[in-house]
């Protein structure tokens, strides 16, 4: 259970990326969040359950000032 006020986002939300950290590891490109989920530098992410998420970066703009 997230000890945090407000409480972080669940593994399974649509925001979990939200979810503050708890372990942050650059030199290895990881860290752990709150809920559990590990978030790559690459945003790809590893949920409790063990599901993958495909990294998700925006697309670069093209012609962009």
């Amino acid at each position: 259970m997230c000890p945090h006020d407000p409480v972080c986002p669940s593994a399974d939300a649509p925001d979990r990326e939200a979810a503050r950290t708890l372990a942050c590891h650059p030199e290895q490109g990881w860290s752990l969040l709150c809920n559990g989920v590990v978030l790559f530098e690459d945003t790809g992410e590893l949920l409790p359950g063990g599901t993958a998420i495909a990294p998700h970066r925006p697309d670069p703009l093209v012609g962009a000032a």
